[in-house]
């Protein structure tokens, strides 16, 4: 297997998820890949004074810059490409800003129209700390924002918007190293793209920003032939965890929901309705973000949540 690395420069990133855009790099099934990413902005520097403007990779970007595309051999629609996460470092900056956008939350917040709060901070990977200019500490829980391939649609996509059929701007602060995401391939070579690093991040990632931060990404990517549930999903130290996106709440829950009942149907052996009721005793749901457009709920089943005794009978 063989390893490769993508720096932050002009011909390896990409503002916006496009079929189309030639890849900046190809890989065989099993190859480890360390992209080093910019923040999502593409600043070129950190931020010295809040609010100011450092020089970004795209001046007028249209999304996040994310490393990528990368085309992987043998990855055609209908087969799942396997990313796991071996190691996520954060780079020693980061900034958050608040109520920077005319957003129904900041309206409903009352802070439409307030000026943006701005934290910018210094980043400690070896201690796993982040510090604002305000003095408050953070512990950190690095992870990548951006997770995904190419819309089987032709044409420029927003990078925004998250989505179950290819992922993209996913969210989830669980997805830290050690962590595997599946994604279902859309288009001949998957076309990965990757992100949007966060330092921290709280569920729902209620301030529209996280930690943001330049990241450093070891990751292995494989493809394989299927997997046991649909749409985007993760294997992480914890737990497994599904994804529902949409515009209305419900369905994006019912979404979610109903991949963790058909993965605990398909690891159990169970009826839907067996599989729903163990559901209820062990799977939490959480909002993973409330802040690009839409709703993110993530599931999530422990890895030692359901358990067999030796010798325990029944049937599902």
């Amino acid at each position: 297997m063989t390893r490769h690395r993508l720096d932050p420069v002009r011909a390896a990133v990409v503002d916006v998820f496009d079929q189309d855009t030639p890849p900046v790099l190809e890989i065989d099934p099993g190859d480890t890949v360390v992209v080093d990413a910019l923040d999502a902005r593409g600043y070129l520097a950190p931020l010295e004074t809040p609010g100011e403007e450092q020089p970004r990779m795209f001046p007028a970007g249209r999304g996040h810059c994310l490393a990528g595309p990368i085309a992987v051999r043998t990855a055609e629609p209908g087969t799942v490409l396997a990313v796991q996460l071996k190691s996520i470092r954060p780079g020693r900056w980061g900034w958050t800003v608040a109520a920077a956008k005319d957003t129904k939350l900041n309206r409903d917040l009352n802070v439409t129209g307030e000026p943006p709060a701005w934290l910018l901070w210094d980043i400690d990977p070896d201690r796993g700390t982040a510090t604002d200019q305000l003095g408050h500490e953070v512990t950190i829980a690095p992870f990548l924002g951006v997770l995904g391939v190419a819309p089987a649609e032709p044409g420029e996509h927003r990078t925004m918007p998250p989505s179950t059929s290819f992922g993209g701007n996913i969210d989830c602060r669980d997805l830290v190293a050690g962590t595997t995401v599946y994604l279902p391939v859309t288009v001949p070579g998957a076309l990965l793209h990757v992100g949007d690093g966060h330092a921290a991040q709280g569920d729902g990632e209620v301030a529209g920003t996280a930690v943001e931060c330049p990241m450093t990404t070891e990751m292995t990517v494989d493809v394989l032939p299927g997997a046991p549930v649909p749409g985007i999903h993760a294997v992480t130290p914890a737990a497994r965890v599904t994804f529902g996106f949409d515009e209305d709440l419900a369905v994006a829950t019912t979404t979610a929901l109903d991949a963790m009942v058909q993965w605990i149907q398909h690891s159990h052996g169970l009826s839907k309705t067996v599989a729903l009721a163990l559901a209820g005793a062990v799977v939490d749901l959480h909002v993973t973000q409330v802040v690009n457009e839409t709703w993110g709920v993530h599931a999530t089943l422990g890895h030692d949540a359901i358990r067999r005794p030796a010798g325990a009978g029944g049937s599902g």
